[in-house]
């Protein structure tokens, strides 16, 4: 059964730092481009930061650019999301998702295939 599975989330002050994890099962993670995307209340879901199937190439939306990065294991078949100097706009629930395709800027949320349940991120002092 092909899954999904985020962690990480949780309750941290402006300025720290979570890495949020996304452990794929019933398949080989490093064939598929991936994508960190979030969902804050009353918004749509937006990319955060996407990467290409063999993990060449990576992508990040500007209101995250140098302070996240998207990374990939093969060995442990997950993909991490890194994220430091955490702001309070960054408050959203966060999903993994996978899928065929790798552009710039990331896909849409319709071009990936499969995703994971979502982990609370809340920014708050």
């Amino acid at each position: 059964q092909l899954q999904l599975v985020e962690s990480g989330g949780g309750l941290v002050q402006p300025g720290g730092s979570l890495r949020l994890s996304c452990a794929a099962s019933g398949f080989t993670l490093g064939y598929y481009a991936a994508g960190w995307f979030r969902q804050a209340p009353g918004k749509e879901r937006e990319a955060v930061a996407c990467l290409s199937s063999h993990g060449g190439s990576t992508n990040y939306a500007d209101s995250v650019k140098g302070r996240f990065t998207i990374i990939r294991d093969n060995a442990k078949n997950t993909v991490y999301l890194q994220m430091n100097s955490l702001k309070v706009d960054d408050t959203a629930v966060y999903y993994c998702a996978v899928g065929s395709y790798y552009y710039k800027p990331c896909p849409s949320p319709s071009r990936y295939d499969y995703w994971g349940q979502g982990t609370q991120v809340t920014v708050s002092s």
